[in-house]
C-alpha cells in the first residue's frame, strides 16, 4: 500500500479529533452562552490577581486534565506535518492561546469566573499532553503498527476520517452514566429509600425504539468504515464493550451507590437485542441499500428524540450523582448535544460516501 495516502489519512484523522476536542473545550468553558455583558473587569487585572484567590484543588485538577487531551491531540496532529520541536512549541502556544481566550470571554458571563489560576492549570495540562505526544510519536514501531492496523481494518479517504471522528464523538457521549446504555433520556430518579419497594415505572416502548435506532445508526456507520463486513460483529462488540466498561467506571466514580447500574435497564436491553437482529439483516444488503437503511434510521431517531420522547434536561440527572460540582451540568449538556447532533452528522457522512 502506498505510504503517502496513509500519511494523509493519519494527518486528517488527527486533525478531526483535535478540532472536535477544541469545540468540546469551548462548549465546556462558555455555558450558559447567554447574559453576555461588560462587568467592568480588565483582563490584565485578572491575570495580576493573587494566584490562590479563586483556587480550589478540584478546579485545578479538572482544568489540567481537561487540557491534557487537547495538548496530546493537537501535538499529534501537528507531528503528522512538522518536526517534534515545532509541534511541541506550536501545540503549547495554541493551548495557552485557547485558554486565554476562554478566560477572557468568561469575564463577560456573570455566571462564570475568569481566573489566572485556571489559565496556569490549563497551560500545565497542555504542556503535559504535548510532552506525551512527542514521546508517543517518537515510538516509530507503535506508530507503524497502529497505521498498519488502521489501514487493514478501515477504508481510507477524507470521508472515512470524518466517519472515524464521528465514531469517537458517539463513544464520548455514550460514556455518560446518567443515560441508559445507548439511550438518550437522562436518568431522573429523584429519591432512593432503602428497604422500600417502589412501584415499577411503565415500560417505555419509545425509549426502547430509540435504543434500537441508535444501535442501527452505529452499525451503519461502522459498515461504511470497515473494509470487510465480516468484521462488523467483532468491531461492534468491541465498541459496545469499551463504552460499557467506561460507563461502569464513570458510574462508580460519579453516581451514588444505589444508582450504579441504573444505566442498564429493560428498555435498553430489549432495544439492543432488536437492533442486533436488524443489523444481521442489514449486513446482507447491498452497500447503497444499507446506506439508505442507515439514513432512515437516523431520520426516525431524530424524530423520536425531538418530537415523541419527553426528553429530560441535564438538571434532571443531578439527583443520581454524589458529586455536586457545576461541571456535571456541562458534562450532561454535552452528552445531550451529542445525542441530538449525531443523527444529523451521520446523515452528512452518509451523503458524503454515497458514491465512494
Amino acid at each position: 500500500m502506498e505510504k503517502i495516502p496513509i500519511i494523509k489519512t493519519r494527518a486528517r484523522l488527527r486533525t478531526w479529533l483535535a478540532v472536535g476536542y477544541t469545540l468540546f473545550i469551548v462548549y465546556a468553558s462558555l455555558p450558559p452562552f447567554t447574559g453576555w455583558r461588560d462587568q467592568g473587569l480588565d483582563f490584565a487585572e485578572v491575570l495580576g490577581m493573587p494566584l490562590r484567590l479563586t483556587y480550589t484543588g478540584f478546579d485545578a485538577s479538572a482544568n489540567l486534565l481537561a487540557y491534557l487531551p487537547f495538548g496530546l491531540l493537537v501535538c499529534t496532529a501537528l507531528r503528522a506535518r512538522f518536526g517534534a520541536a515545532a509541534s511541541a512549541i506550536s501545540g503549547l502556544f495554541l493551548g495557552v492561546l485557547l485558554s486565554a481566550c476562554m478566560e477572557y470571554l468568561q469575564m463577560y458571563l456573570p455566571t462564570r469566573v475568569s481566573s489566572n489560576m485556571d489559565l496556569l492549570s490549563n497551560s500545565a495540562g497542555t504542556l503535559i499532553g504535548v510532552l506525551l505526544a512527542v514521546r508517543i510519536t517518537s515510538w516509530s514501531w507503535l506508530v507503524a503498527k497502529l497505521a498498519y492496523w488502521r489501514s487493514g481494518l478501515f477504508h481510507h479517504g477524507k470521508e472515512m476520517d470524518f466517519g472515524l471522528a464521528l465514531l469517537a464523538m458517539w463513544m464520548f457521549g455514550q460514556v455518560n452514566p446518567s443515560m441508559p446504555m445507548l439511550g438518550n433520556i437522562f436518568i431522573s430518579e429523584v429519591a432512593h429509600r432503602p428497604f422500600v419497594k417502589l412501584a415499577p415505572s411503565p415500560f417505555n416502548w419509545w425509549a426502547s425504539a430509540a435504543v434500537t435506532l441508535n444501535l442501527l445508526m452505529l452499525g451503519t456507520l461502522m459498515l461504511t468504515l470497515l473494509r470487510t463486513h465480516r468484521n462488523i460483529a467483532s468491531a461492534l462488540l468491541g465498541v459496545l464493550s469499551v463504552v460499557a466498561v467506561a460507563k461502569f467506571f464513570a458510574a462508580a466514580l460519579l453516581l451514588k451507590s444505589w444508582a450504579l447500574l441504573l444505566w442498564i435497564n429493560s428498555e435498553a436491553m430489549l432495544g439492543i437485542l432488536i437492533g442486533m437482529l436488524f443489523l444481521l439483516t442489514a449486513m446482507r444488503l447491498p452497500r447503497a441499500t444499507a446506506i439508505i437503511f442507515g439514513a432512515a434510521a437516523a431520520i426516525f431517531y431524530f424524530a423520536i428524540v425531538n418530537f415523541v420522547l419527553d426528553n429530560s434536561t441535564p438538571h434532571a440527572a443531578t439527583s443520581v450523582y454524589h458529586w455536586h460540582y457545576g461541571h456535571l451540568l456541562t458534562y450532561n449538556g454535552l452528552a445531550q448535544t451529542i445525542t441530538l447532533t449525531f443523527p444529523i452528522l451521520l446523515l452528512f457522512h452518509l451523503w458524503l460516501i454515497r458514491k465512494v
